[in-house]
């Protein structure tokens, strides 16, 4: 009998509509490789329902708080359900996105300077200079993100309103100028790389990110051979310094503007990350050669529990 894989999609967060595109889109995949596929928009029930249903496998394809964070993950280890991606701790660090710099600074991985600050400091007076930027400390797909640029007289006043529903702590963070970099980690080897630029707007934001045509991806980027191989090194011991299992990815920043300092910094690893037909990790995984059967079904065969 085939295995019975529950994929949990949706949630409550932000990020909920993004979540439901993953889902199904890996549902179709794993039904497509044989498998007994159970879609399952996880709300407050969570628990019953997954008791009810005992698949062998729970799917995580949540995304923002709640999914990543280590929360289902919690739950998916009491239940005794193995389940695939990070599990609680590496799962909670990488999301607290001040904490996950803490140690992968320590583990030799370098990353913008920054501090946390109340959002209501930060809306008074800068809590950097200028350009920097502002984000919430736990969420994800960019959500939340405000770039302050240079010469901007005031701080973000959003950071005060009732409109900011991102919690009360911020972090701020030096703006690092150039290129967007992202490289994927599936179990203990990194990926490609790949060069992202926004096919209209500034920067990498929500819709570049999951609109269709938003972004244009260059993979391989057009790197230098040691600054290509230096990025996949940062993201691997990214992933295992945080203590990452399955498919994470990292995303970096690389300073090569003319005049410009060079820096490469990891701005973050995303347990989680994004599996639409937009999406990063499955154009990665098709590069090394993975299908996206492949690759669910790689995901699905990696679940364990204790992650």
């Amino acid at each position: 009998m085939p295995k019975h894989v529950a994929v949990l999609m949706g949630g409550t967060s932000s990020e909920r509509p993004v979540s439901l595109n993953s889902g199904n889109a890996c549902a179709a995949a794993l039904e497509g490789e044989g498998y007994r596929v159970t879609r399952v928009d996880v709300g407050a029930d969570i628990a019953a329902v997954l008791a009810d249903l005992r698949p062998d496998v729970a799917f995580n394809a949540l995304h923002g708080p709640a999914g990543e964070d280590g929360t289902i993950q919690g739950l998916l280890e009491i239940l005794k359900v193995p389940y695939t991606h990070s599990g609680v701790l590496a799962s909670a660090l990488a999301m607290h996105k001040e904490r996950a710099k803490v140690v992968m600074r320590a583990a030799g991985v370098a990353v913008p300077e920054g501090r946390v600050v109340n959002r209501h400091v930060a809306a008074k007076s800068h809590p950097l200079p200028p350009p920097y930027v502002v984000k919430p400390v736990s969420e994800g797909s960019s959500v939340g993100v405000i770039i302050v640029r240079d010469g901007r007289s005031h701080p973000p006043q959003i950071l005060a309103s009732d409109e900011w529903v991102y919690g009360e702590e911020v972090l701020a963070e030096t703006y690092i100028a150039g290129r967007e970099l992202t490289c994927a980690v599936m179990g203990d080897k990194a990926l490609g790389v790949i060069d992202i630029k926004p096919a209209s707007g500034e920067w990498y934001d929500f819709d570049a990110k999951y609109a269709e045509g938003g972004s244009i991806h260059v993979l391989p980027a057009e790197l230098k051979p040691n600054v290509y191989q230096r990025v996949q090194e940062l993201a691997l011991t990214a992933h295992q310094a945080l203590g990452c299992r399955g498919v994470s990815r990292a995303d970096l920043r690389y300073d090569d503007t003319p005049g410009g300092t060079g820096a490469l910094v990891v701005l973050e690893v995303n347990t989680q990350p994004g599996m639409t037909q937009t999406s990063l990790v499955p154009e990665l995984a098709a590069h090394a050669g993975y299908g996206f059967g492949e690759l669910v079904r790689w995901m699905v065969e990696d679940a364990s529990l204790g992650r």
